[in-house]
């Protein structure tokens, strides 16, 4: 569920939506460091007065403007949304996906404001949306458990409470973004989860071959030299460390 076997032409066919939003945010962060996105930095970035006086679009563009000052902070998020956006893209469907992503990091900045309407500091990141992405699944974990096996149950479960422990020790974090980034996840999960399919690699499309026909060999499998099954944990829990050393480096940069 995780585990991304895809290769690169593949994952953006099977995820064109996950692959558009992490290719505009890095875009985007590449523009501001480099200048010609400055502006828009300075126009989108979450500043709740701003808000308070009309600039109303600033809870949705802050999902999609990161940190200048720091590598870490698109990394991070870019990297926690290819490993968790695919199986709930393939799950809900590329509209409902993208209006999952939307509609968890806008409550993160709707809350974030309505606490404190008058702050004047400045909030910028797609962790709402991510700590979205965690509240759909964890609604599966304990109320759709069809959609999610234990083993990914508690690779999920475990990254979350290493994420929220992280958001209350590292300086700079907007809370408030995370935890209703969250809590929006779990509110939206019972009406985006209805009828869909646990996540498997055979509902994405076939590659067809250019005589029109599905070009799939059911032997594929046994013939990769590498028992991918026995390494599958490992590597999930390699990735689990990555994350938690990103988080740390990004107390640093």
């Amino acid at each position: 569920m995780f585990i991304r076997n895809e290769s690169f032409r593949d994952f953006i066919r099977f995820y064109p939506v996950v692959t558009a939003l992490v290719a505009i945010q890095l875009v985007i962060w590449l523009l501001v460091i480099l200048g010609p996105g400055r502006p828009l930095y300075q126009m989108g970035a979450g500043v709740n007065l701003f808000i308070e006086n009309g600039e109303y679009w600033r809870l949705i563009t802050p999902i999609f403007l990161h940190d200048p000052n720091g590598v870490m902070h698109v990394l991070f998020n870019s990297f926690s949304l290819v490993l968790f956006g695919p199986a709930l893209e393939q799950m809900t469907g590329k509209i409902r996906f993208l209006l999952i992503y939307l509609l968890t990091g806008f409550a993160g900045n709707f809350f974030t404001f309505i606490v404190d309407p008058s702050a004047f500091y400045v909030h910028v990141g797609a962790s709402g949306a991510i700590y979205g992405l965690f509240g759909m699944y964890m609604y599966m974990v304990f109320f759709r458990k069809h959609l999610i096996d234990r083993a990914n149950a508690q690779i999920v479960t475990t990254i979350l409470i290493i994420g929220l422990i992280m958001t209350f020790l590292r300086p700079g974090i907007n809370i408030l973004g995370h935890l209703f980034g969250f809590i929006g996840g779990l509110a939206l999960a019972p009406i985006f989860l209805t009828k869909v399919q646990p996540f498997s690699m055979w509902h994405n499309p076939r590659r067809r071959n250019q005589g029109g026909d599905i070009h799939f060999d059911p032997n594929r499998w046994n013939k990769r030299r590498i028992p991918w099954k026995k390494y599958l944990v490992p590597v999930l829990w390699v990735l689990i460390g990555l994350l938690v050393v990103l988080g740390v480096l990004g107390r640093i940069f």
